[in-house]
This record gives C-alpha cells, structure tokens and sequence, in this order.
C-alpha cells in the first residue's frame, strides 16, 4: 500500500515544482525518478530503459527532420503565403492555428511547434501585435493538430507500439486516430480562433536578442542573372516582391551607376542593384526573386561547403584595422574566409556600394563564413560581435527536395513499408548527407 502513497506523493510534489517554476522541468523529472527508483518502486536496472524505446528515437528524429526543413526555407516560403493574411488578429491567428494543427498531424506536434514558432513571432512583429496573442494558440493548434495521426504526439506513437508488444499484435496504423482526433481538433481549432484567444493576456514580455540589437537597414548589392524572371519589369515590381522592406537606392548598368532610380526603370540581364534592406528581408528577397549576390559580396564555393557557416553582426570598434578604409582594400575573403554581405550606418544615407565605402567607428557589418574562423578573425580586425543570425544568406533553399524527402518517410510509414522510426531515421540520414543541416545543429534540434 506504502508504494501507492509514494507515487502520489511524487506526482503531487512534482506538480507542484512545475507550477513553482524555480527548478527546471528536467531537474523535476530527474528527481522524480531518483525517488521512484530509491524507494525501490523502479528496478535501479530499468530506470533508464525508457531511453531505449523506439519512441524517443522517433520524437528525435521528427525534432531534426523540423530543423532541416526550416533550414532549407520552409518557414520563409510559409511567411511569404501567410502575409497575405493582412492584418486582422483573427484571420491571422486562423490561418496560423490551422496550419500548425495540419502540420502536426504528419510532423509530430513538437516539430510542427519549432516550425512555426518563428512563423508566429515574425507575423506578430509585422503586423504589431504582441507575441503571446499568438503562441499560446499556436501551442494549443499543435497539440489539437497531434491527435489526427498516428506520428502526431509521443502518446500516439506509445499506445500504438503498446498495442503492438502485449494487446493486439498489430500496432494501430498511420490514420486510426483520425475519426476522433480530426473531430477533436476542428471544434478546438473554432474555439480557439473565436473565443479562445480574446481570454489570453497580452504581455508585451522582455525585448528579444534581435530587439535589442536593432540595426539600420543595410546596404548590399545584387545582381540579376540571365534569363532572370525580373528581366524586364521596373523597380517598383522588385520593392513588391516580398512582405519585407528593401529599397532600391542605386542601379549600375555597364560600370554606368544611377542614384535613386526611377522606380518605373526597367531591369536587364547583368544588372547589378544596391539595395537597403536588414538581414531577414535580405535572405526573403533573395529567395523570392532569384536574385544573386552581386560578386563584390557573393559567398565562395570554399566558404558555402563549410557544415558550421553562420551570419553575423559586427561594429567596428576605435582602433580597428577597419577604420578609414574601404572593405575591397582588406580582401577578406581571400585573407580571412570572410564575406562582407552589407554595411550598416546610423543615420548615414549610404547609396554605394559596400565594398566602396569608407568605413567608420560604429559602422555594423553583415560578415558570413564558418562559426569558428568569425570568432577569430573579429578580434583580429576590432570588431565587436554583436548577435548571430539564424540566416543562410546566398546558400541555395530546396524547399521543394525537403519536402519530397519528408513526404517520402511519411507514406512509407502509412502504407507499413517501414516502421515509424525507421522511415524518420532514413530521412534525417538523407537531410543530412544532402546538406541541410550540420551535425551542430542535429543535436541543437534536439536538446
């Protein structure tokens, strides 16, 4: 009877550390099965067999399959379609709600979670709303979303596996849950986008790392490469292009360089575009358009094969070897391994090229190349680091490959070909050879 009191014991005492919140939830579980297993109620042999279960190997799997299919431009191609939203909190929270609950369904509610996180918080931003008005929703539509399917949420997967080992034999398969679950889900989804959301509070919170480090737009320069579908349309069409916002400050056509062009001026093959815009609406423009960096900035193929390429700010600090002179003079690629992408002026009207300008003490620079060469080479040259961007400026996005690759472990699994875990394994193993994410970011995805 003894044990029985010291489960509940532990459970209420495990409650209430949560809702406490001073210890971290892995403290609190960790604790929970010491207890559990000090006492004598878990075999100390079998207290960390559930490591060993097929389900985490899947839970991890699905967690890195998110990273990489964030990694090869899911989120931005989702942003750019979510955009057309407009502005109302509640289509905008409909649209969001809805597609994390379907994504969920295929993609294990975690994963659809830490897809769409930046999703969320992108759209609040654009749109000035405050954050929490869509988190919360989102975390409630990726949980309705995990009881359609089989690989939705880790309970799925372990009562069909259990069902598999000690009841029936047979494992429940990829869609048995859908005729509660999709009901379930689709009256919690009205709920949620009707009534729901206007009970949350609406806490502004603390300034996030990207806030609080607030950079002028940058100066960059593109190119249009042949047979270029903007070839042919004006200005104006390009600053349409994306939800973001670039401006167009000079033109350069035949070493013949045009200061605030017109914005009906027509594009033509080899065209090369000095443009404003800050980091994210420089990756969404690149991505949207087909646009290239132009060669004074374009990343070298020795720099794109690296598995840990990061963005980063930087300022250039008094004393700097920067100082006083223009960034084609320092030949950082050659020297360092290091690309200049844009450069930042506070209340500077920079309308050149960035390579072409003289640089100033508090100057931001937008540099790329290999994690650990940046941390290096900034000391060397003055600089301070400022915030890491989670960007892939100038790589090439296979929206379209990550896809096919996930929804080819999806109907492998529904049809029984392979096993859950099996068929999300092969996928990490094929997103990862193919170069979609590092083994840095494997384990970040799943920590």
């Amino acid at each position: 009877m003894y044990e029985q009191y010291i489960i509940f014991a532990t459970l209420f005492i495990v409650l209430v550390l949560f809702i406490w919140g001073r210890w971290r939830y892995d403290l609190v579980a960790l604790f929970a099965l010491l207890v559990v297993t000090i006492t004598g109620l878990v075999p100390a042999g079998d207290a960390f067999a559930g490591f060993g279960h097929p389900t985490v190997i899947t839970v991890a799997s699905v967690l890195v399959v998110s990273r990489a299919l964030f990694n090869s431009g899911m989120v931005d191609y989702i942003v750019r379609l979510m955009a057309r939203a407009g502005e109302n909190p509640i289509v905008q929270l409909a649209v969001l709600v809805t597609a994390v609950a379907l994504c969920s369904g295929f993609m294990n509610n975690i994963g659809a979670l830490a897809l769409f996180m930046p999703v969320a918080i992108r759209m609040a931003r654009k749109s000035g709303h405050s954050p929490s008005l869509f988190l919360m929703p989102l975390a409630f539509g990726s949980l309705l979303g995990g009881l359609i399917t089989q690989v939705g949420t880790p309970p799925n997967i372990i009562i069909s596996v259990f069902r598999a080992e000690t009841a029936a034999g047979v494992p429940f398969r990829m869609f048995d849950f859908a005729p509660v679950g999709a009901g379930v889900a689709l009256a919690g989804v009205l709920f949620i986008v009707l009534i729901g959301w206007r009970l949350l509070p609406q806490r502004k919170g603390q300034l996030s790392r990207e806030e609080l480090f607030k950079i002028d737009d940058y100066i960059t320069e593109v190119h249009v490469p042949e047979k270029s579908a903007l070839t042919g349309k004006r200005m104006r069409d390009l600053e349409n292009a994306t939800a973001g916002d670039v401006v167009v400050v000079g033109h350069v056509r035949n070493s013949q360089k045009f200061a605030a062009p017109s914005p009906y001026r027509t594009f033509k093959e080899d065209d090369t575009l000095i443009i404003k815009a800050n980091a994210e609406d420089l990756q969404e423009l690149l991505d949207a358009t087909g646009l290239e960096l132009a060669e004074s900035v374009k990343v070298s193929e020795e720099i794109l094969s690296s598995d840990e390429i990061a963005v980063m700010e930087a300022t250039i600090t008094k004393n700097s070897v920067m100082e006083g002179r223009m960034a084609r003079t320092l030949n950082l690629c050659s020297r360092y391994r290091v690309n200049l992408l844009g450069l930042a002026r506070a209340g500077g009207r920079l309308r050149t090229r960035p390579d072409s300008i003289k640089l100033r003490v508090g100057d931001v620079l937008l540099l790329q190349g290999p994690g650990e060469i940046l941390q290096e080479v900034l000391p060397t040259l003055g600089l301070l680091p400022l915030i890491e961007r989670g960007l892939r400026v100038g790589q090439p996005r296979r929206v379209l490959f990550g896809i096919v690759i996930f929804a080819a472990a999806l109907i492998l699994a529904a049809v029984g070909l392979l096993s859950i875990q099996i068929a999300f394994a092969g996928a990490v193993l094929v997103m990862v050879l193919a170069g979609f994410l590092s083994l840095r970011e494997i384990y970040e995805s799943i920590d």
